[in-house]
């Protein structure tokens, strides 16, 4: 019956992906090492562990809309699902390694994104928590499937250099979701007015905030 240790050991930026991914390279073992895997079906659970990493009043500000004041940090920073990732591994003996993708957002309304986003160096504390189904090839030559267990999982840390790079390469320039009714009011402001870029509207716009209020 498989002993399956599974570790996640890397991470890259997938180019040219549909949509921005990351590639997490999965090392996975058997014992015993001499027993034919057909496949697995992995699923796996992605947490961040917010609370396993230390922040500088820089970074705590930038976080500021996620947590709230630092103060009640003890009682807001808690880990955070992410998302969930899924992968066919290929027979092997003894042990083999995968690329697990994992598609990522630059969606604001999205909890990780605006982590992700304070963070400007260092790493992101991720948990991995894996599942799925075995298919493997019992003594007598027929074909079993035994689950994975979800005590299975692995700890990385992510190099925030690795998100950016990400982002940089995908959304070059940040974007914001609107309301319907916001952004028609914001379109008509900009025909009114004859600005000729969305980056001029919101400059014009907070140009006249900043002058309402007192410095």
């Amino acid at each position: 019956m498989p002993d399956l240790s599974l570790s996640v050991t890397g991470a890259s930026v997938v180019p040219y992906a549909a949509t921005p991914t990351i590639a997490f390279a999965v090392r996975i073992a058997n014992d015993p090492s001499d027993e034919r895997i057909h496949s697995i079906a992995l699923r796996c659970q992605i947490r961040i562990e917010a609370a396993r990493r230390q922040y500088d009043p820089a970074r705590s500000a930038a976080l500021l809309d996620l947590f709230g004041e630092p103060d009640r940090w003890s009682q807001t920073v808690r880990d955070m699902f992410w998302t969930h990732a899924y992968v066919h591994v290929p027979t092997f003996e003894g042990a083999t390694a995968i690329e697990l993708p994992v598609p990522c957002s630059f969606d604001f309304n999205v909890a990780a994104t605006k982590y992700f986003h304070g963070l400007a160096d260092g790493d992101l504390p991720l948990l991995f928590l894996f599942s799925g189904s075995v298919f493997y090839e019992a003594p007598d030559g027929s074909l079993q499937v035994f689950p994975i267990s979800w005590e299975k999982e692995s700890r990385f840390r992510l190099p925030a250099a690795t998100w950016r790079e990400l982002m940089e390469a995908y959304y070059p320039n940040a974007w914001l979701t609107l309301r319907r009714d916001v952004f028609e009011r914001l379109y008509r402001y900009k025909q009114q007015h004859g600005i000729p870029t969305w980056d001029a509207v919101i400059e014009h716009v907070l140009a006249l905030v900043d002058d309402k209020v007192p410095q």
